[in-house]
């Protein structure tokens, strides 16, 4: 018989309009009494159901996390009520007669044994923090889409700045293709006065990179793709101001995290938005990395390893630490995760070793914020000093060869005449 973990508790089936609860009371003969009751989703009806949990000492609840309906549920029982939000597929009901009291009371005798593994769910602050963050990432791939509007139609056009300067949107270049957009008639233009300083040695191959012919479809699409990218330019204005404000109540942790390779401010704060900032809502390290999708798999069946692919799991934090990772390997204050880096490509390439170092640096996040201790580049000297001693290098070659069968004689060796 399975233990009792919770005698009283309650499982909900969330839906947009309503919601299925059941509360499960068992008492000391381990004798399990059920009630259920419907409860529309309004605001003062769910408070109607936060004081029937109450009147019957109910403050374990367990729902499953439907889209975005759970959110107004958990709002309202989150101050006094301890809440475990399941994944849907831990919970998901057996086939055949499935209807939502079913649904609600096998949730509810998974929670009273203790069988549901519960959702990270950060703090409120973090939580609006988190939804800020992540409208923003989807912002700047809405401009990411319009630059790459922008960019076929110049190429259907012949005009070719984008091989002159490396930025097309920077200050000059945006100046100067706005200007051909006013001005379509005009032919061979002399563009050095929207020049910046750095480019004006370039003046003459970028007057003939702009020697094109802008149709009027074209002229159209591009003028309504730079209104949008001015547009969303002005919203993450507008909402980086808005974050700034939130995230300063973070100051000591970001610059905590910042003190890290490759990790800036800014992504500090997604990093932050995305973990919060108490870790001991994680038991490790590894448990950490494993919910942000940058462990393997284990499937393994009769012996046999299968797919060992990261999970899907970390879809806004794993990019974000990608990124840094790149970054990391290129900065030349801390040369450890370069070395790791080539270490791993060598024998994983590039794909796994990068996932590797966004590995390394959310396990240095996890410790730093769990210790509250800036990242320290002293601990890793002796693998660099391992790393750039010439002699240890040549032994470790020598040993492989070995390895590989081959015999190694050194010159000194061979001026002694030992064989």
């Amino acid at each position: 018989m399975l233990k009792i973990v919770h005698p009283v508790c309650c499982g909900i089936d969330v839906h947009k309009k309503f919601i299925v609860a059941t509360i499960a009371s068992t008492n000391s003969k381990n004798i399990t009494t059920y009630k259920t009751k419907n409860f529309q989703t309004f605001t003062h009806n769910l408070i109607e159901f936060k004081n029937w949990l109450l009147s019957n000492n109910c403050t374990e609840i367990c729902m499953e996390s439907t889209g975005k309906y759970w959110l107004p549920i958990y709002n309202i029982l989150e101050d006094t009520c301890n809440i475990t939000l399941a994944n849907p597929k831990f919970i998901k009901n057996i086939p055949g007669k499935k209807t939502d009291k079913r649904d609600s009371l096998w949730i509810t005798d998974l929670h009273k044994h203790g069988l549901v593994r519960g959702s990270f769910i950060p703090p409120k602050q973090i939580r609006e923090l988190r939804d800020l963050m992540r409208y923003r990432s989807k912002l700047v791939n809405f401009r990411s889409s319009e630059k790459n509007r922008i960019q076929n139609s110049l190429t259907v056009s012949n005009l070719m700045i984008s091989s002159v300067v490396s930025d097309t949107f920077g200050k000059s270049s945006s100046a100067i293709i706005k200007y051909a957009l006013d001005h379509p008639e005009k032919l061979n233009i002399d563009y050095t006065e929207f020049l910046h300083a750095r480019l004006l040695p370039k003046a003459e191959e970028i007057n003939l990179s702009m020697q094109g012919n802008i149709s009027k479809e074209q002229s159209s699409k591009m003028r309504v793709s730079f209104n949008h990218f001015d547009y969303i330019n002005n919203c993450l204005t507008q909402l980086d101001n808005v974050i700034s404000i939130i995230s300063s109540d973070y100051q000591d942790q970001i610059s905590l995290l910042s003190s890290v390779p490759g990790i800036t401010p800014k992504s500090a704060v997604g990093i932050i938005s995305e973990i919060g900032v108490d870790m001991s809502k994680f038991d490790t390290s590894k448990h950490l990395c494993s919910w942000a999708g940058l462990t393997p798999q284990n499937n393994e069946s009769a012996g046999k390893k299968k797919s060992v692919r990261i999970s899907r799991a970390g879809l806004y934090l794993k990019p974000l630490l990608v990124q840094c990772a790149n970054a990391a390997i290129k900065d030349k204050s801390c040369p450890y995760f370069k070395y790791r880096y080539e270490s791993i490509k060598k024998r994983r390439g590039h794909k796994r070793a990068i996932i590797a170092i966004s590995r390394m640096l959310l396990t240095c996040c996890y410790n730093m914020l769990l210790n509250n201790k800036e990242f320290n580049s002293s601990l890793y000297d002796s693998y660099l000093s391992d790393c750039v001693n010439q002699t240890k290098s040549i032994d470790r070659m020598i040993k492989y060869l070995q390895t590989q069968g081959f015999v190694v004689q050194t010159q000194v060796e061979e001026s002694l005449g030992i064989t």
